[in-house]
Protein backbone atom coordinates (compact mmCIF):
# COMPACT_ATOMS: atom_id res chain seq x y z
CA UNK A 1 0.00 0.00 0.00
CA UNK A 2 1.36 3.34 -0.97
CA UNK A 3 0.11 6.75 1.10
CA UNK A 4 -2.86 8.17 -1.32
CA UNK A 5 -2.95 11.52 0.65
CA UNK A 6 -3.86 12.64 4.44
CA UNK A 7 -7.30 14.35 4.90
CA UNK A 8 -7.99 16.22 8.12
CA UNK A 9 -11.58 16.12 9.29
CA UNK A 10 -13.75 16.53 12.44
CA UNK A 11 -15.15 13.86 15.32
CA UNK A 12 -17.36 13.76 17.91
CA UNK A 13 -17.53 10.22 20.38
CA UNK A 14 -19.45 10.32 23.28
CA UNK A 15 -16.00 8.56 24.33
CA UNK A 16 -13.76 11.84 23.63
CA UNK A 17 -16.03 14.43 22.67
CA UNK A 18 -15.24 16.61 19.91
CA UNK A 19 -11.89 16.34 17.90
CA UNK A 20 -9.83 16.48 15.03
CA UNK A 21 -8.46 13.68 12.92
CA UNK A 22 -5.49 13.67 10.83
CA UNK A 23 -5.90 10.27 8.77
CA UNK A 24 -3.90 8.87 6.36
CA UNK A 25 -5.64 6.92 3.54
CA UNK A 26 -3.56 4.29 1.50
CA UNK A 27 -3.72 3.02 -1.72
CA UNK A 28 -2.63 -0.56 -3.43
CA UNK A 29 0.17 0.01 -5.00
CA UNK A 30 -0.23 -2.40 -7.98
CA UNK A 31 -3.24 -0.55 -8.73
CA UNK A 32 -5.44 -2.90 -7.85
CA UNK A 33 -9.46 -1.79 -9.46
CA UNK A 34 -12.49 -3.32 -6.80
CA UNK A 35 -15.52 -4.55 -8.81
CA UNK A 36 -18.37 -1.28 -9.22
CA UNK A 37 -21.68 -2.86 -8.47
CA UNK A 38 -24.22 -3.03 -11.30
CA UNK A 39 -22.31 -2.13 -14.16
CA UNK A 40 -20.41 0.65 -12.16
CA UNK A 41 -16.68 1.51 -12.68
CA UNK A 42 -15.07 0.26 -10.48
CA UNK A 43 -12.75 1.93 -7.66
CA UNK A 44 -9.24 2.00 -6.54
CA UNK A 45 -8.52 -0.65 -3.65
CA UNK A 46 -7.63 2.13 -0.77
CA UNK A 47 -7.30 1.56 2.87
CA UNK A 48 -8.46 3.67 6.24
CA UNK A 49 -7.07 3.94 9.41
CA UNK A 50 -8.51 1.11 11.31
CA UNK A 51 -7.84 3.16 14.68
CA UNK A 52 -10.82 5.84 13.13
CA UNK A 53 -12.95 3.03 11.40
CA UNK A 54 -13.88 1.61 14.80
CA UNK A 55 -15.16 4.89 16.13
CA UNK A 56 -16.63 7.01 12.83
CA UNK A 57 -19.96 5.99 11.09
CA UNK A 58 -18.90 5.92 7.16
CA UNK A 59 -18.85 9.54 5.44
CA UNK A 60 -19.68 10.57 8.82
CA UNK A 61 -17.88 12.96 11.19
CA UNK A 62 -20.41 11.43 14.50
CA UNK A 63 -19.58 7.85 16.79
CA UNK A 64 -20.58 4.88 16.45
CA UNK A 65 -21.33 5.59 20.62
CA UNK A 66 -23.11 8.65 19.55
CA UNK A 67 -25.54 7.01 17.18
CA UNK A 68 -26.21 3.79 19.97
CA UNK A 69 -26.69 6.15 22.66
CA UNK A 70 -29.81 7.90 20.47
CA UNK A 71 -31.07 5.06 19.35
CA UNK A 72 -31.11 3.66 22.72
CA UNK A 73 -32.80 6.50 24.08
CA UNK A 74 -35.42 7.14 21.20
CA UNK A 75 -36.54 3.19 20.96
CA UNK A 76 -36.03 1.69 23.95
CA UNK A 77 -36.81 4.49 26.49
CA UNK A 78 -38.96 6.24 24.03
CA UNK A 79 -37.34 9.82 24.45
CA UNK A 80 -37.86 13.17 22.03
CA UNK A 81 -36.01 14.71 20.01
CA UNK A 82 -35.01 17.55 22.25
CA UNK A 83 -34.82 15.47 25.76
CA UNK A 84 -31.97 13.53 23.62
CA UNK A 85 -30.21 16.69 22.07
CA UNK A 86 -30.68 17.98 26.03
CA UNK A 87 -29.19 14.94 27.41
CA UNK A 88 -26.27 15.07 25.00
CA UNK A 89 -25.47 18.87 25.69
CA UNK A 90 -25.32 18.11 29.63
CA UNK A 91 -23.45 14.85 29.84
CA UNK A 92 -21.48 14.82 26.81
CA UNK A 93 -20.95 18.16 25.71
CA UNK A 94 -22.00 16.96 22.34
CA UNK A 95 -24.56 19.34 19.86
CA UNK A 96 -26.40 17.99 17.05
CA UNK A 97 -29.51 19.35 15.44
CA UNK A 98 -32.37 17.68 15.42
CA UNK A 99 -32.15 16.59 12.02
CA UNK A 100 -29.37 14.80 12.75
CA UNK A 101 -30.75 13.18 15.32
CA UNK A 102 -33.72 11.79 13.43
CA UNK A 103 -31.02 10.52 10.73
CA UNK A 104 -29.12 9.28 13.30
CA UNK A 105 -32.21 6.87 15.21
CA UNK A 106 -33.30 5.70 11.19
CA UNK A 107 -29.60 4.71 11.18
CA UNK A 108 -29.85 2.68 14.95
CA UNK A 109 -32.40 1.28 13.13
CA UNK A 110 -30.74 0.03 10.27
CA UNK A 111 -27.61 -1.52 11.94
CA UNK A 112 -29.69 -3.13 14.51
CA UNK A 113 -31.90 -4.97 12.10
CA UNK A 114 -28.62 -5.60 10.01
CA UNK A 115 -26.66 -7.26 13.45
CA UNK A 116 -29.70 -9.44 14.32
CA UNK A 117 -29.81 -10.96 10.90
CA UNK A 118 -25.55 -11.32 11.38
CA UNK A 119 -26.07 -12.85 14.93
CA UNK A 120 -29.19 -15.30 13.44
CA UNK A 121 -27.34 -18.40 13.52
CA UNK A 122 -26.06 -17.93 17.17
CA UNK A 123 -29.26 -16.88 18.45
CA UNK A 124 -30.94 -19.85 16.12
CA UNK A 125 -28.62 -22.45 18.59
CA UNK A 126 -30.15 -20.55 21.66
CA UNK A 127 -33.40 -21.24 20.68
CA UNK A 128 -32.80 -24.60 19.97
CA UNK A 129 -30.89 -25.12 23.52
CA UNK A 130 -34.43 -24.76 24.65
CA UNK A 131 -35.93 -27.61 22.87
CA UNK A 132 -37.36 -25.24 19.71
CA UNK A 133 -39.02 -21.96 20.53
CA UNK A 134 -42.72 -21.24 19.99
CA UNK A 135 -44.17 -18.62 17.36
CA UNK A 136 -46.07 -15.96 18.17
CA UNK A 137 -47.38 -14.26 15.41
CA UNK A 138 -50.11 -11.30 15.47
CA UNK A 139 -50.35 -7.71 13.57
CA UNK A 140 -51.26 -4.37 15.07
CA UNK A 141 -52.13 -0.82 13.97
CA UNK A 142 -53.59 2.13 14.40
CA UNK A 143 -57.29 3.09 12.57
CA UNK A 144 -56.15 0.68 10.04
CA UNK A 145 -53.00 2.41 8.91
CA UNK A 146 -49.26 1.46 9.88
CA UNK A 147 -49.78 -2.35 9.99
CA UNK A 148 -46.85 -4.00 12.28
CA UNK A 149 -46.33 -7.95 11.50
CA UNK A 150 -44.24 -9.31 14.42
CA UNK A 151 -42.92 -13.17 14.76
CA UNK A 152 -41.85 -13.32 18.83
CA UNK A 153 -40.52 -16.50 20.28
CA UNK A 154 -42.52 -17.14 23.08
CA UNK A 155 -40.18 -18.83 25.67
CA UNK A 156 -37.46 -16.62 25.14
CA UNK A 157 -39.58 -13.14 24.94
CA UNK A 158 -37.73 -12.38 21.45
CA UNK A 159 -38.87 -10.61 18.76
CA UNK A 160 -37.08 -12.21 15.81
CA UNK A 161 -38.72 -9.90 13.05
CA UNK A 162 -40.63 -7.17 12.12
CA UNK A 163 -42.40 -5.99 9.23
CA UNK A 164 -44.52 -3.63 7.56
CA UNK A 165 -47.67 -5.05 5.56
CA UNK A 166 -50.27 -3.16 3.46
CA UNK A 167 -52.74 -4.88 5.38
CA UNK A 168 -53.29 -8.21 7.54
CA UNK A 169 -53.32 -10.77 4.40
CA UNK A 170 -52.18 -13.79 4.47
CA UNK A 171 -50.33 -13.40 1.28
CA UNK A 172 -48.50 -10.47 3.08
CA UNK A 173 -47.13 -12.82 5.98
CA UNK A 174 -46.85 -16.02 4.49
CA UNK A 175 -43.01 -15.00 3.00
CA UNK A 176 -42.31 -13.42 6.54
CA UNK A 177 -42.41 -16.32 8.24
CA UNK A 178 -40.97 -18.38 5.78
CA UNK A 179 -38.35 -15.85 6.10
CA UNK A 180 -37.90 -16.11 9.84
CA UNK A 181 -38.02 -20.03 9.70
CA UNK A 182 -34.95 -19.71 7.43
CA UNK A 183 -32.88 -17.88 9.67
CA UNK A 184 -34.18 -18.85 13.04
CA UNK A 185 -34.82 -22.99 12.29
CA UNK A 186 -38.52 -23.81 12.12
CA UNK A 187 -40.70 -23.40 15.58
CA UNK A 188 -41.84 -25.98 17.67
CA UNK A 189 -45.59 -24.84 17.53
CA UNK A 190 -47.47 -21.49 16.60
CA UNK A 191 -49.58 -19.46 18.65
CA UNK A 192 -52.07 -17.06 16.98
CA UNK A 193 -55.35 -15.15 16.80
CA UNK A 194 -58.65 -16.37 15.59
CA UNK A 195 -58.20 -13.68 12.34
CA UNK A 196 -59.38 -15.21 8.95
CA UNK A 197 -56.13 -14.37 7.57
CA UNK A 198 -53.94 -15.00 10.41
CA UNK A 199 -55.54 -18.39 10.46
CA UNK A 200 -54.80 -18.89 6.12
CA UNK A 201 -51.11 -18.12 7.04
CA UNK A 202 -50.30 -20.28 10.07
CA UNK A 203 -52.22 -23.37 8.26
CA UNK A 204 -49.82 -22.72 5.27
CA UNK A 205 -47.38 -22.11 6.94
CA UNK A 206 -46.82 -25.13 8.93
CA UNK A 207 -48.02 -27.06 5.60
CA UNK A 208 -44.90 -26.65 4.25
CA UNK A 209 -43.18 -27.77 6.73
CA UNK A 210 -41.09 -30.95 7.26
CA UNK A 211 -42.78 -32.07 10.53
CA UNK A 212 -46.20 -31.40 11.73
CA UNK A 213 -46.42 -28.83 15.03
CA UNK A 214 -49.56 -27.52 16.43
CA UNK A 215 -50.71 -24.72 15.25
CA UNK A 216 -52.63 -23.33 18.74
CA UNK A 217 -55.52 -20.74 18.74
CA UNK A 218 -55.39 -17.70 21.69
CA UNK A 219 -57.85 -18.92 24.31
CA UNK A 220 -58.55 -15.02 24.69
CA UNK A 221 -59.19 -14.23 21.63
CA UNK A 222 -61.49 -17.27 21.67
CA UNK A 223 -63.53 -16.16 24.36
CA UNK A 224 -63.66 -12.35 23.58
CA UNK A 225 -65.10 -13.87 19.87
CA UNK A 226 -68.14 -15.86 21.68
CA UNK A 227 -68.57 -13.05 23.67
CA UNK A 228 -68.99 -10.35 21.00
CA UNK A 229 -71.03 -12.76 18.60
CA UNK A 230 -73.47 -13.72 22.08
CA UNK A 231 -73.82 -10.12 23.71
CA UNK A 232 -73.08 -7.46 20.68
CA UNK A 233 -76.60 -7.38 19.27
CA UNK A 234 -78.63 -7.19 22.93
CA UNK A 235 -75.85 -4.36 23.81
CA UNK A 236 -75.89 -2.27 21.24
CA UNK A 237 -80.12 -2.71 21.63
CA UNK A 238 -79.86 -1.74 25.01
CA UNK A 239 -77.48 1.17 24.05
CA UNK A 240 -79.81 2.63 21.43
CA UNK A 241 -82.71 2.88 23.46
CA UNK A 242 -80.53 4.92 26.37
CA UNK A 243 -79.63 7.09 23.44
CA UNK A 244 -82.60 7.31 22.11
CA UNK A 245 -84.56 8.44 25.54
CA UNK A 246 -81.34 10.65 26.52
CA UNK A 247 -81.11 8.72 29.86
CA UNK A 248 -77.23 10.05 30.03
CA UNK A 249 -77.91 13.51 28.78
CA UNK A 250 -80.62 14.72 30.87
CA UNK A 251 -79.02 12.95 33.80
CA UNK A 252 -75.76 15.15 33.41
CA UNK A 253 -77.78 18.31 32.40
CA UNK A 254 -79.62 18.00 36.06
CA UNK A 255 -76.09 17.79 38.22
CA UNK A 256 -74.63 20.60 36.46
CA UNK A 257 -78.00 22.30 37.42
CA UNK A 258 -77.82 21.29 40.47
CA UNK A 259 -74.01 21.93 40.76
CA UNK A 260 -74.60 25.49 40.12
CA UNK A 261 -76.91 26.11 42.30
CA UNK A 262 -75.00 24.94 45.22
CA UNK A 263 -72.50 27.32 43.51
CA UNK A 264 -69.77 28.05 46.50
CA UNK A 265 -71.91 26.05 49.07
CA UNK A 266 -70.32 22.73 47.32
CA UNK A 267 -67.61 22.06 49.94
CA UNK A 268 -70.68 22.37 52.74
CA UNK A 269 -73.08 20.26 50.20
CA UNK A 270 -70.45 17.62 50.33
CA UNK A 271 -69.90 17.42 53.69
CA UNK A 272 -74.02 16.93 54.03
CA UNK A 273 -74.37 13.91 51.70
CA UNK A 274 -71.31 12.59 53.40
CA UNK A 275 -73.36 12.81 57.01
CA UNK A 276 -76.23 11.54 55.70
CA UNK A 277 -74.88 8.27 53.99
CA UNK A 278 -73.05 7.89 57.53
CA UNK A 279 -76.53 7.88 59.05
CA UNK A 280 -76.83 10.66 61.46
CA UNK A 281 -80.59 10.42 60.62
CA UNK A 282 -81.72 6.14 61.05
CA UNK A 283 -84.67 6.76 59.31
CA UNK A 284 -82.54 8.64 56.37
CA UNK A 285 -85.29 11.26 55.44
CA UNK A 286 -84.36 13.59 52.28
CA UNK A 287 -82.66 16.51 53.63
CA UNK A 288 -84.24 19.99 53.36
CA UNK A 289 -82.08 22.92 51.41
CA UNK A 290 -79.20 22.87 49.69
CA UNK A 291 -78.27 19.62 51.66
CA UNK A 292 -81.40 17.80 49.98
CA UNK A 293 -80.35 19.35 46.45
CA UNK A 294 -76.80 17.40 46.85
CA UNK A 295 -78.37 14.20 48.19
CA UNK A 296 -80.29 14.34 45.10
CA UNK A 297 -77.30 15.27 42.72
CA UNK A 298 -75.13 12.57 44.19
CA UNK A 299 -77.92 10.18 43.19
CA UNK A 300 -77.79 11.11 40.07
CA UNK A 301 -74.23 11.24 39.63
CA UNK A 302 -73.42 7.68 41.23
CA UNK A 303 -76.31 6.24 38.38
CA UNK A 304 -73.40 8.29 35.61
CA UNK A 305 -70.61 6.42 37.34
CA UNK A 306 -71.96 3.36 36.11
CA UNK A 307 -68.28 2.59 34.10
CA UNK A 308 -66.83 1.76 37.77
CA UNK A 309 -68.59 -1.60 37.81
CA UNK A 310 -66.71 -2.94 34.86
CA UNK A 311 -63.44 -4.22 35.82
CA UNK A 312 -62.08 -2.14 32.24
CA UNK A 313 -61.06 -4.96 30.70
CA UNK A 314 -63.77 -3.69 27.58
CA UNK A 315 -66.62 -5.81 26.08
CA UNK A 316 -67.51 -8.75 26.14
CA UNK A 317 -65.70 -9.03 29.75
CA UNK A 318 -67.62 -6.02 30.83
CA UNK A 319 -71.55 -4.65 29.66
CA UNK A 320 -71.51 -0.99 30.79
CA UNK A 321 -75.02 -0.44 29.36
CA UNK A 322 -76.03 -3.53 31.32
CA UNK A 323 -74.59 -2.05 34.45
CA UNK A 324 -75.89 1.53 33.44
CA UNK A 325 -79.61 -0.28 33.63
CA UNK A 326 -79.23 -1.62 36.88
CA UNK A 327 -78.24 1.24 38.25
CA UNK A 328 -81.36 3.34 37.21
CA UNK A 329 -83.60 0.87 38.37
CA UNK A 330 -81.42 0.59 41.82
CA UNK A 331 -82.32 4.80 42.25
CA UNK A 332 -85.81 3.82 40.72
CA UNK A 333 -86.43 2.21 43.86
CA UNK A 334 -84.23 4.75 46.26
CA UNK A 335 -86.27 7.91 44.57
CA UNK A 336 -89.89 6.14 45.22
CA UNK A 337 -88.62 5.24 48.79
CA UNK A 338 -87.43 8.87 49.50
CA UNK A 339 -90.77 10.48 48.21
CA UNK A 340 -93.02 8.47 50.21
CA UNK A 341 -91.11 9.42 53.41
CA UNK A 342 -91.99 12.81 54.66
CA UNK A 343 -90.05 16.42 53.14
CA UNK A 344 -90.76 19.95 53.09
CA UNK A 345 -88.51 21.54 51.30
CA UNK A 346 -91.03 21.77 47.75
CA UNK A 347 -87.24 22.33 45.44
CA UNK A 348 -85.78 19.53 46.45
CA UNK A 349 -89.39 17.37 46.01
CA UNK A 350 -89.09 18.86 42.55
CA UNK A 351 -84.93 17.83 41.76
CA UNK A 352 -85.95 14.55 42.75
CA UNK A 353 -89.16 14.06 41.05
CA UNK A 354 -87.71 15.32 37.75
CA UNK A 355 -84.13 13.12 38.67
CA UNK A 356 -87.21 10.07 38.74
CA UNK A 357 -89.06 11.07 35.37
CA UNK A 358 -85.33 10.62 33.27
CA UNK A 359 -84.18 7.30 34.77
CA UNK A 360 -87.97 5.72 35.21
CA UNK A 361 -88.10 4.98 31.25
CA UNK A 362 -86.35 1.95 31.97
CA UNK A 363 -88.78 0.66 34.04
CA UNK A 364 -91.73 1.82 32.52
CA UNK A 365 -91.15 1.14 28.71
CA UNK A 366 -91.28 -2.07 27.70
CA UNK A 367 -89.17 -1.44 25.12
CA UNK A 368 -85.77 -2.04 27.65
CA UNK A 369 -87.18 -5.45 28.97
CA UNK A 370 -86.74 -7.13 25.77
CA UNK A 371 -82.82 -6.53 25.37
CA UNK A 372 -81.85 -6.58 28.93
CA UNK A 373 -83.65 -10.34 29.36
CA UNK A 374 -81.96 -11.32 26.55
CA UNK A 375 -78.57 -9.47 27.54
CA UNK A 376 -78.58 -11.85 31.13
CA UNK A 377 -79.17 -14.56 29.57
CA UNK A 378 -76.62 -14.58 27.17
CA UNK A 379 -74.23 -13.54 29.85
CA UNK A 380 -74.59 -16.18 32.46
CA UNK A 381 -73.42 -18.27 29.44
CA UNK A 382 -70.72 -15.93 28.43
CA UNK A 383 -69.28 -16.28 31.92
CA UNK A 384 -69.75 -20.18 31.99
CA UNK A 385 -67.75 -20.69 28.99
CA UNK A 386 -64.75 -17.74 30.74
CA UNK A 387 -65.12 -19.82 34.03
CA UNK A 388 -64.37 -23.36 31.88
CA UNK A 389 -61.42 -21.57 30.39
CA UNK A 390 -60.68 -20.05 34.10
CA UNK A 391 -59.47 -16.96 31.96
CA UNK A 392 -59.11 -13.52 33.37
CA UNK A 393 -60.67 -10.43 31.61
CA UNK A 394 -56.61 -9.16 31.56
CA UNK A 395 -54.63 -12.30 32.92
CA UNK A 396 -50.69 -11.25 33.01
CA UNK A 397 -48.05 -12.48 30.47
CA UNK A 398 -45.48 -14.94 31.32
CA UNK A 399 -42.56 -15.14 29.82
CA UNK A 400 -42.62 -19.52 29.80
CA UNK A 401 -43.93 -21.93 31.81
CA UNK A 402 -40.91 -22.97 34.40
CA UNK A 403 -39.94 -26.00 34.60
CA UNK A 404 -40.49 -26.24 38.52
CA UNK A 405 -44.18 -25.30 37.58
CA UNK A 406 -44.67 -27.65 34.38
CA UNK A 407 -46.46 -30.42 36.01
CA UNK A 408 -49.02 -27.94 38.14
CA UNK A 409 -49.29 -26.11 34.53
CA UNK A 410 -50.38 -29.11 33.26
CA UNK A 411 -52.55 -30.53 35.46
CA UNK A 412 -54.32 -27.15 35.29
CA UNK A 413 -54.39 -27.12 31.09
CA UNK A 414 -56.29 -30.57 31.85
CA UNK A 415 -58.90 -29.60 34.14
CA UNK A 416 -59.56 -26.89 31.91
CA UNK A 417 -59.87 -28.74 28.52
CA UNK A 418 -62.16 -31.51 30.96
CA UNK A 419 -64.13 -28.29 31.95
CA UNK A 420 -65.12 -26.99 28.51
CA UNK A 421 -65.85 -30.50 27.64
CA UNK A 422 -67.98 -30.85 30.46
CA UNK A 423 -69.89 -27.63 29.46
CA UNK A 424 -69.94 -28.57 25.60
CA UNK A 425 -72.14 -31.77 26.96
CA UNK A 426 -74.12 -29.60 29.58
CA UNK A 427 -75.26 -26.92 26.68
CA UNK A 428 -76.27 -29.89 24.18
CA UNK A 429 -78.41 -31.43 27.04
CA UNK A 430 -79.87 -28.09 27.80
CA UNK A 431 -80.62 -26.85 24.56
CA UNK A 432 -84.49 -26.68 23.87
CA UNK A 433 -85.28 -28.42 20.69
CA UNK A 434 -88.54 -26.73 20.24
CA UNK A 435 -90.62 -24.24 21.82
CA UNK A 436 -90.80 -20.61 22.54
CA UNK A 437 -87.04 -20.67 24.22
CA UNK A 438 -85.77 -19.96 20.82
CA UNK A 439 -83.49 -16.95 22.04
CA UNK A 440 -81.66 -19.67 24.17
CA UNK A 441 -81.23 -21.92 21.72
CA UNK A 442 -79.73 -19.84 19.21
CA UNK A 443 -77.01 -18.69 21.79
CA UNK A 444 -76.42 -22.53 22.68
CA UNK A 445 -76.27 -23.20 19.34
CA UNK A 446 -73.24 -20.33 18.60
CA UNK A 447 -71.13 -21.56 21.43
CA UNK A 448 -71.32 -25.17 20.12
CA UNK A 449 -70.35 -23.81 16.91
CA UNK A 450 -67.45 -21.68 17.86
CA UNK A 451 -66.15 -24.88 19.90
CA UNK A 452 -66.41 -27.17 17.00
CA UNK A 453 -64.70 -24.46 14.61
CA UNK A 454 -62.30 -23.75 16.68
CA UNK A 455 -62.03 -27.05 19.34
CA UNK A 456 -58.42 -28.67 17.55
CA UNK A 457 -56.67 -25.77 17.98
CA UNK A 458 -57.53 -25.23 21.85
CA UNK A 459 -55.29 -27.74 22.87
CA UNK A 460 -51.83 -29.24 21.90
CA UNK A 461 -49.44 -26.65 24.44
CA UNK A 462 -47.55 -29.83 25.82
CA UNK A 463 -44.61 -29.57 23.54
CA UNK A 464 -42.08 -33.00 23.85
CA UNK A 465 -38.38 -31.58 24.43
CA UNK A 466 -35.26 -33.64 22.38
CA UNK A 467 -33.28 -34.05 25.56
CA UNK A 468 -36.67 -35.00 27.78
CA UNK A 469 -39.86 -33.83 29.56
CA UNK A 470 -42.12 -31.08 28.08
CA UNK A 471 -42.86 -27.33 28.21
CA UNK A 472 -45.92 -25.66 27.69
CA UNK A 473 -46.71 -22.93 25.70
CA UNK A 474 -49.31 -20.08 26.69
CA UNK A 475 -52.67 -20.56 26.42
CA UNK A 476 -53.01 -17.05 24.72
CA UNK A 477 -51.42 -14.53 22.70
CA UNK A 478 -51.01 -11.99 25.41
CA UNK A 479 -47.10 -12.50 25.45
CA UNK A 480 -47.20 -10.70 22.00
CA UNK A 481 -50.18 -8.04 22.31
CA UNK A 482 -48.21 -7.25 25.69
CA UNK A 483 -45.05 -6.44 23.83
CA UNK A 484 -47.73 -3.93 21.68
CA UNK A 485 -48.61 -2.15 24.23
CA UNK A 486 -44.99 -1.72 25.70
CA UNK A 487 -44.38 -0.19 22.32
CA UNK A 488 -47.80 1.76 21.91
CA UNK A 489 -47.35 3.04 25.41
CA UNK A 490 -43.85 4.03 24.26
CA UNK A 491 -44.37 5.91 21.37
CA UNK A 492 -47.99 7.55 23.18
CA UNK A 493 -45.00 8.66 25.88
CA UNK A 494 -42.69 10.31 23.61
CA UNK A 495 -45.21 11.53 20.91
CA UNK A 496 -47.66 12.94 23.26
CA UNK A 497 -50.78 12.00 21.26
CA UNK A 498 -53.28 8.91 22.18
CA UNK A 499 -53.94 7.99 18.52
CA UNK A 500 -50.90 6.96 17.08
CA UNK A 501 -52.09 6.66 13.08
CA UNK A 502 -49.05 8.69 12.03
CA UNK A 503 -46.66 7.87 14.41
CA UNK A 504 -46.85 3.85 13.60
CA UNK A 505 -47.41 5.07 9.87
CA UNK A 506 -43.64 6.93 10.08
CA UNK A 507 -42.05 4.08 12.91
CA UNK A 508 -39.41 1.72 11.18
CA UNK A 509 -40.27 -1.84 11.37
CA UNK A 510 -37.34 -3.36 12.63
CA UNK A 511 -37.36 -0.30 15.03
CA UNK A 512 -39.39 -2.96 17.64
CA UNK A 513 -35.99 -5.22 17.60
CA UNK A 514 -35.07 -2.49 20.20
CA UNK A 515 -37.07 -4.08 22.72
CA UNK A 516 -34.94 -6.94 22.55
CA UNK A 517 -32.12 -5.50 24.10
CA UNK A 518 -34.09 -4.78 27.27
CA UNK A 519 -33.55 -8.85 27.56
CA UNK A 520 -29.88 -9.64 28.76
CA UNK A 521 -29.56 -13.62 26.90
CA UNK A 522 -30.20 -11.87 23.59
CA UNK A 523 -27.49 -8.49 24.60
CA UNK A 524 -25.37 -11.42 25.51
CA UNK A 525 -25.54 -13.30 22.20
CA UNK A 526 -25.97 -9.96 20.03
CA UNK A 527 -22.74 -7.96 21.21
CA UNK A 528 -21.97 -9.41 24.75
CA UNK A 529 -22.97 -5.95 27.08
CA UNK A 530 -24.42 -2.83 25.73
CA UNK A 531 -21.19 -0.77 26.31
CA UNK A 532 -20.14 -3.02 22.83
CA UNK A 533 -22.89 -2.54 20.65
CA UNK A 534 -21.03 0.36 19.17
CA UNK A 535 -18.11 -1.72 18.29
CA UNK A 536 -20.44 -4.70 17.09
CA UNK A 537 -21.88 -1.98 14.89
CA UNK A 538 -18.64 -0.59 13.54
CA UNK A 539 -18.00 -4.29 12.67
CA UNK A 540 -20.40 -4.26 10.20
CA UNK A 541 -18.70 -1.73 8.59
CA UNK A 542 -15.03 -3.41 8.08
CA UNK A 543 -15.63 -4.94 4.48
CA UNK A 544 -16.84 -1.72 3.35
CA UNK A 545 -16.51 2.03 4.40
CA UNK A 546 -17.30 3.53 0.77
CA UNK A 547 -20.89 4.48 2.59
CA UNK A 548 -23.20 4.05 5.55
CA UNK A 549 -24.58 0.90 5.67
CA UNK A 550 -28.12 2.34 5.51
CA UNK A 551 -27.49 3.74 2.47
CA UNK A 552 -26.06 0.25 0.83
CA UNK A 553 -29.29 -1.46 1.83
CA UNK A 554 -31.26 1.43 0.16
CA UNK A 555 -29.88 0.45 -2.82
CA UNK A 556 -30.07 -3.14 -2.61
CA UNK A 557 -33.78 -2.84 -1.40
CA UNK A 558 -34.62 0.02 -4.16
CA UNK A 559 -35.19 -2.72 -6.58
CA UNK A 560 -37.60 -4.96 -4.14
CA UNK A 561 -41.32 -4.05 -4.63
CA UNK A 562 -43.70 -5.27 -1.90
CA UNK A 563 -47.25 -6.00 -3.08
CA UNK A 564 -50.26 -2.63 -2.25
CA UNK A 565 -53.42 -4.12 -0.98
CA UNK A 566 -54.34 -1.31 0.63
CA UNK A 567 -56.36 0.94 -0.95
CA UNK A 568 -54.33 4.39 0.42
CA UNK A 569 -50.76 3.93 1.41
CA UNK A 570 -48.84 6.84 2.79
CA UNK A 571 -46.56 6.77 -0.36
CA UNK A 572 -49.45 6.90 -2.46
CA UNK A 573 -51.27 9.27 -0.45
CA UNK A 574 -48.88 11.87 -0.20
CA UNK A 575 -48.85 12.01 -4.21
CA UNK A 576 -52.68 12.33 -4.82
CA UNK A 577 -52.22 15.18 -2.04
CA UNK A 578 -49.86 17.21 -4.03
CA UNK A 579 -51.01 20.82 -5.58
CA UNK A 580 -49.99 19.26 -8.91
CA UNK A 581 -52.84 16.64 -8.89
CA UNK A 582 -55.86 18.93 -7.82
CA UNK A 583 -54.40 21.37 -10.57
CA UNK A 584 -54.53 18.57 -13.03
CA UNK A 585 -57.82 17.12 -11.95
CA UNK A 586 -59.62 20.46 -12.08
CA UNK A 587 -58.03 21.66 -15.80
CA UNK A 588 -59.01 18.07 -17.07
CA UNK A 589 -61.88 18.26 -15.76
CA UNK A 590 -62.94 21.71 -18.06
CA UNK A 591 -61.27 20.01 -20.78
CA UNK A 592 -63.46 20.23 -23.79
CA UNK A 593 -61.51 18.11 -26.35
CA UNK A 594 -63.47 15.87 -28.44
CA UNK A 595 -63.21 11.65 -27.11
CA UNK A 596 -61.24 9.94 -29.69
CA UNK A 597 -62.44 6.60 -30.84
CA UNK A 598 -59.75 3.53 -29.95
CA UNK A 599 -60.04 0.71 -32.79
Amino acid sequence: MHVRKTVEHRGVTLAHGGFQVRETVHVCAAGCIKPGADGKPGRAVIKRQAAVAELLLPKSTVGYDVMTFIGLQRFVHFQQREEIRATLDREHGITLSSGEISTLCQRFVVYLEALHQARAGALREALASDGGWPLHMDATGEDGRGTLFVVYAGWRGWALGAWKIPTERADAMLPKLRNVAERFGAPCAVMRDLGKAVIEAARDFVAELDCPIPVLGCHMHFVKDVGKDLLRASHEDLRDLFRRFEVQARLRALTRDLGRGLGVDIEQARRDVASWLAGADERFLLPDGKAGLAVVRALGQWVLDYPTDGTDAGFPFDRPYLDLYRRCQSVCKVADSLLRKPHDDVRVHQMLERLLRIIDSVRSVPLFQGPVRVLDMRARLFDELRDALRLMPKPQPRSSAAPTDTQELLLELRDVRAAVEELQASLRERRPERGPAQDLRNAIDLILQHLERHGSSLWGHAIALPGGGIRLVERTNVLLESFFHEVKRGERRRSGRKVLTQDLEQLPAAAVLARNLTKPDYVSILCGTLEKLPRAFAQLDVGDRSSSLSARLSAVDSGSVEVVSASLPRADRDLVRTEVMRIRVQTESRSRAPRRRVG
